[in-house]
C-alpha cells in the first residue's frame, strides 16, 4: 500500500518527530521541509531550487512522509497527492514548552530534521514566531479552510495525547 503523508502544524508541535516515526513504521522516505528550505547557518535556499527538490522527491518516491508547512513548496500538489494529512493544532504553550525542551536537548548542535550547520537556537524572532506570527489569523484560517477542503483525508490532532492515540491505531 502506498502512503503519502503530510504533517503540518505549528512550530514546536512535533511534526518532525511524528514524520520520523511514520516513515519507520511504513518504511517510506521522509522529507523534512526545513532541510529543503534552510542552508547552513540559517541561510534561505532559493525558492526555485526548493520547489525543484520537493517536486523531484515526489516524482521519485511512491510512498513518502513530509513534514512542514511552507506554502510556497508545492503546497497544492502535496495536499492533492497526499493519502493522509495530519494537522498538529496544539496550543501555543505546548509548542513553546517543546521548543525549549528541543533547544536544551540540541543546544549548540544540529538536529536531524534540519540542515547540517543550522545549530538549534531560540532567539527573539523565533520566540515571536512561536507565539504570534506563526499563529496569526491568516494562518489559522488557511489551516481551517484546508482541513475542510480535504476533510476526507485530513485529521486534526489537538494535543500530544491525540497523537499517541493515532500512533496506537496505526500500529
Amino acid at each position: 500500500m502506498e502512503h503519502r503523508i503530510i504533517i503540518i502544524g505549528y512550530s514546536g508541535s512535533g511534526k518532525s518527530t511524528l514524520a520520523r516515526k511514520l516513515g519507520c513504521q511504513y518504511s517510506c522516505e521522509v522529507l523534512h521541509l526545513d532541510c529543503v528550505h534552510w542552508l547552513p547557518n540559517w541561510q534561505e535556499r532559493d525558492q526555485e531550487e526548493e520547489v525543484s527538490i520537493v517536486s523531484e522527491f515526489m516524482d521519485t518516491h511512491k510512498s513518502w512522509v513530509m513534514d512542514g508547512n511552507y506554502k510556497s513548496l508545492c503546497w497544492d500538489r502535496r495536499m492533492r497527492e497526499a493519502t493522509q494529512i495530519i494537522f498538529l493544532d496544539f496550543p501555543a504553550v505546548i509548542c513553546l514548552y517543546r521548543a525549549f525542551r528541543r533547544y536544551f536537548t540540541y543546544r549548540g548542535k544540529t538536529r536531524e530534521s534540519i540542515t547540517q550547520g543550522c545549530d538549534e537556537k531560540i532567539d527573539r524572532e523565533f520566540f515571536w514566531w512561536l507565539l504570534y506570527k506563526g499563529r496569526n489569523k491568516m494562518r489559522k484560517r488557511r489551516f481551517r479552510i484546508f482541513c475542510e477542503k480535504y476533510s476526507g483525508k485530513a485529521v486534526v490532532l489537538k494535543n500530544p495525547r491525540a497523537v499517541r492515540a493515532l500512533e496506537e491505531i496505526l500500529d
